[in-house]
């Protein structure tokens, strides 16, 4: 990070409104196509797409190195199921059912990706139709499952990506994932996790994307506060279901080719479909910009869960601590563990700032690395963001009935050794 983006980031985060940011649409639905890798730095992605929350689509010239394109692809753009088969055909995966409604998503079941292939190509010669339905390799792992395995490069521009920064350290989950689909498999309408930031590469084949901008979906739910499956249903129409659904704007329209990157906005809900045979690597990212919509979300999705079970508040002694619980088994993390993400985050770049990397260290590739590579300015910058929002955690009521004492550092010694080691870089 440069000392322009430094200085325009600080400006634009002094002023944030977490509810605010990507909250409108773009002009006329344009989203910018990045061609030319030798003139688009970071910084200029920084500015121009993660600050203000805004998709853009990056050409075929950012992945062309990847092995996975060349290899996992066949001369006429086609999967090349029979590298695939040798490569991981004994990995078991996750497929869902794109044909089936089930609590508002498609089903999903484990299955050897053999005979995931093998689907596949009955599906492709019986003229895309099976009695089974449209099967779509969903949420694939890969990367955990075959770490020895160098299909892509992450893009410099994704690479402050917090919450594969953390769930690598925990060593528990990640958020990089393999889709694999037949032409007009698809996902429904929703948002990503933690409201993160997305970012798909195709690596054969070609998608369609329908974006609404943080703050649409909110004319799209039923009168039951529900959102739609599908925002293509003519069923929106019926003004005695979907009341709000005439002050919606039209969504986004992305048509991805093959090769290409797409970046989703942190909040922005989203619906895809394949339309060709299509293999794709997506990864969810939270970092210093949309950090604070996270924790936003989280606030969000404990409400939701004790207006739920408000009923049991006075009979259940533990009821803040069932809360947590509750909400950490639909999405993933509870306060604590949210604390913890900020502590491991601040540490990571405290460490890089105070001490620096020896030449072994800066050779792997390794969080620390990572950091080091964006510059101490960024590493400050993703301080002080952490600060403001460990700070708002710190001081919500929700947070203060649980019992702290299991973390180490406390919350308030974190925050003074996080404004110490920033007063100490700016110096």
């Amino acid at each position: 990070m440069d000392r322009a983006t430094f200085a325009c980031s600080t400006a634009f985060f002094r002023d944030y409104n977490s509810s605010s940011q990507g909250a409108f649409c773009l002009p006329g639905g344009h989203v910018d196509f990045i061609e030319k890798v030798e003139s688009f730095t970071y910084s200029d992605f920084f500015r121009d797409y993660l600050i203000p929350n805004h998709p853009c689509i990056f050409s075929a010239k950012f992945t062309e190195d990847w092995s996975s394109r060349r290899n996992w692809v066949t001369w006429d753009g086609k999967p090349n199921f029979d590298h695939l088969l040798q490569q991981f055909g004994e990995a078991v995966v996750p497929v869902a059912n794109c044909d089936v409604k089930e609590y508002n998503s498609n089903p999903k079941e484990e299955f050897p990706f053999k005979e995931y292939i093998k689907y596949w190509k009955e599906y492709i010669k019986n003229d895309y139709r099976s009695s089974r339905g449209c099967l779509y390799l969903k949420d694939w792992h890969l990367s955990r499952a075959f770490p020895e395995q160098d299909v892509y490069t992450t893009p410099v521009y994704f690479s402050s990506d917090w919450l594969n920064e953390y769930w690598d350290a925990i060593a528990v989950d990640d958020y990089r994932f393999v889709y694999m689909g037949p032409k007009g498999s698809w996902t429904p309408f929703h948002a990503d996790v933690f409201r993160s930031y997305s970012w798909s590469a195709n690596i054969c084949g070609r998608k369609r994307w329908l974006l609404y901008p943080a703050g649409q979906e909110e004319y799209l739910k039923d009168h039951h506060g529900n959102l739609p499956f599908d925002v293509t249903a003519p069923s929106l129409q019926d003004r005695s279901v979907y009341p709000r659904y005439n002050q919606s704007q039209p969504p986004v329209e992305i048509v991805q080719e093959a090769g290409e990157i797409v970046f989703i906005p942190s909040g922005w809900h989203h619906q895809v479909y394949n339309l060709e045979d299509t293999i794709s690597i997506n990864h969810n990212w939270v970092n210093g910009c949309n950090v604070a919509i996270m924790w936003c979300f989280l606030q969000d999705e404990l409400a939701a869960v004790q207006r739920e079970i408000n009923e049991w508040k006075d009979p259940m002694d533990d009821w803040h601590l069932q809360c947590q619980l509750i909400m950490k088994s639909c999405t993933g993390i509870d306060y604590k563990e949210f604390y913890n993400f900020l502590k491991v985050i601040a540490e990571n770049r405290i460490s890089v700032l105070e001490n620096g990397l020896d030449d072994e260290a800066s050779a792997k590739n390794t969080p620390k690395a990572a950091i080091s590579t964006l510059g101490m300015l960024h590493a400050v910058f993703d301080l002080k963001r952490t600060v403001k929002v460990l700070t708002s955690l710190s001081a919500n009521e929700d947070f203060k009935k649980l019992d702290l004492t299991s973390l180490s550092p406390p919350p308030e010694a974190l925050l003074h050794h996080l404004k110490a080691a920033i007063d100490t870089a700016l110096l």
